[in-house]
């Protein structure tokens, strides 16, 4: 349940833009402590022409965690994210064990979150991250993109 209206405006967004490309659920559960995911997309198999979506098109072009916060994060903020998006890849290995069934990483969703300022970001991903190129960042199993 979203107590902040923004919160609920964000989910209610992403949903309705990427329910056209894939399958949207919001505020999904997540093993372990309870926690909630606020946007997780699954594409379709089909491949649907996203750009009218600009950047967001391109960022639900796999499976993906969508985290929007209203305010400036810090470095728990980060953390829960990251947290969530571990579980996560914990309950798809459980899940592909369980059915006997191969699992690939590029099958992982990503984890987008989307803040309205990044400058504690920036200095947080800076220190724990190389530089790939000019406002991505990158390490095995970890992506951020910065939009300056």
């Amino acid at each position: 349940m979203t107590v902040f209206p923004y919160d609920q405006f964000a989910k209610d967004y992403l949903k309705e833009l990427l329910s056209p490309l894939g399958e949207v659920e919001t505020s999904r559960n997540i093993a372990g402590e309870v926690r909630e995911i606020d946007v997780w997309f699954a594409p379709r198999a089909q491949v649907v022409n996203a750009t009218e979506l600009g950047l967001l098109g391109r960022l639900a072009a796999t499976a993906a965690i969508f985290e929007p916060f209203r305010n400036a994060i810090n470095l728990g903020d980060v953390r829960s994210c990251i947290g969530k998006l571990f579980d996560v890849f914990a309950f798809l290995e459980r899940q592909a064990r369980r059915n006997n069934t191969r699992f690939e990483e590029t099958d992982l969703p990503h984890l987008w979150i989307i803040c309205p300022t990044a400058s504690e970001f920036y200095r947080l991903v800076k220190s724990y991250l190389w530089v790939q190129k000019p406002g991505f960042f990158k390490k095995p199993g970890f992506s951020v993109l910065l939009f300056p």
